[in-house]
């Protein structure tokens, strides 16, 4: 039986499922580019070592490009919702995607750090965007039932970048230099395209709306609440993630070139959280967002001590990055639900959400490593992800409050 906070809100969008096949090629292709973006968005934190070296700065001011890219996130994501609300999906995410291989392309080119900085902001700004307008196709495309199962679909491209993508592009920016990590990501960029192109169907079917009606989701509560929740929340794990090659190799004691492989034990454990995540929600979007919280609190206090051995540091990454990713696909058919006719904008805001919580997750991390090392970020991530929690139980107190309220009249 769906309670009133899990019961979906929009009216399915299609009546006549697409073909098995058109479905899955089409979630394949979408997921390809969910597998570039994760590349391209994790990747530069296990190569800062490499970025400072190479452009001549200390490895925190290296650190901003990541910001930078989540800078590009946060603002290109709400911007490009509203101002392509009537454009025809495909041709919308071809478009973003062309985008987003330019801004690789200029990473690459890139001869100094305020030409990187600019380039990850623009690589960032069709992010959002993207991850927000793939998963309402998705959706589309699998049906009201399947609405978390086929976000978890998209989404799973970005976790296996966590244990393909981002080891194997460390490994040729630590071996040719960083800029042939993001050359990679040019690469399958241009894959992302091709397959859109040739798999995604038209979606002639598939409703859109208009500025004025997405930047209505802006008036309600419930959707700042759950974007608050996915801010302040999921900040614990990026804090912890940034700092992870000088944390393995300082704290954990593991050489260098360890390092990818405890990058790949935290993306294992993504790939893992995101499938689990997308089944929890099926069944109870509000328990699914708790039990994701609640594991992350722990894992992320438990690091602190796990962090100085090699095996438990493993371990902890990868319970670190099951629990983290368990979040997404609960927090974006949240969204989906409470935002009604506005769902574009709400599902791309859900990812400038997630990296205003790399940015601040990131800052924080660097705050208290500067005065209580490298395990800091562990202790500070735990708090946020109890604050997500109070987030999430203050928004589920008020939407009960407003039903009865309407009931009684």
């Amino acid at each position: 039986m769906t309670s009133s906070l899990e019961r979906p809100t929009s009216v399915p969008l299609s009546v006549v499922a697409p073909p098995p096949s058109v479905r899955w090629l089409a979630v394949l292709a979408l997921a390809i580019g969910s597998f570039a973006i994760g590349t391209t968005e994790f990747v530069a934190m296990g190569l800062l070592p490499e970025i400072a070296s190479s452009l001549r700065v200390t490895e925190p001011i290296a650190g901003h490009v990541i910001s930078a890219y989540a800078l590009g996130v946060v603002v290109g994501a709400p911007v490009i919702a509203a101002l392509t609300a009537r454009m025809p999906r495909k041709r919308l995410l071809l478009g973003l995607i062309a985008v987003f291989t330019i801004g690789n392309l200029a990473s690459v080119l890139a001869p100094s750090y305020e030409t990187l900085m600019a380039a990850r902001f623009v690589s960032g700004i069709p992010h959002g965007a993207f991850f927000g307008v793939a998963a309402l196709v998705a959706s589309h495309l699998m049906g009201p039932k399947n609405r978390a199962k086929a976000v978890a679909h998209v989404m799973s491209g970005l976790t296996l970048a966590t244990v393909l993508g981002v080891p194997m592009a460390s490994f040729l920016g630590q071996t040719f230099g960083w800029r042939s990590a993001f050359a990679l990501v040019v690469v399958i960029g241009a894959a992302t395209l091709v397959a859109i192109w040739h798999w995604v169907p038209d979606l002639r079917a598939m409703h859109v709306t208009s500025a004025l009606t997405e930047l209505g989701a802006l008036r309600r509560p419930q959707v700042w609440l759950a974007l608050l929740t996915g801010m302040v929340g999921f900040g614990g794990m990026f804090a912890v993630y940034t700092y992870v090659a000088t944390t393995l190799t300082d704290v954990s004691g593991v050489s260098r070139a360890m390092v990818p492989l405890g990058l790949m034990t935290f993306g294992i454990g993504m790939v893992v959280g995101n499938l689990v995540g997308g089944k929890m929600a099926d069944v109870s979007v509000i328990k699914g967002l708790y039990a994701s919280l609640t594991a992350l609190a722990a894992v992320l206090a438990l690091f602190v001590w796990a962090a100085h051995d090699p095996w438990t540091a493993m371990l902890g990454l990868f319970l670190i990055g099951a629990s983290g990713s368990a979040i997404g696909p609960a927090l974006q058919t949240r969204l989906m639900d409470v935002a009604h006719g506005a769902q574009t904008l709400a599902a791309a805001l859900n990812h400038s959400a997630l990296n205003i919580a790399n940015a601040t997750g990131a800052w924080i991390g660097g705050l208290v490593i500067a005065g209580y090392g490298y395990t800091a970020p562990a202790a500070s991530g735990a708090g946020l992800a109890v604050a997500g929690l109070g987030v999430l139980t203050i928004s589920v107190l008020l939407q009960r409050w407003t039903g009865a309220r309407d009931a009684r009249r």
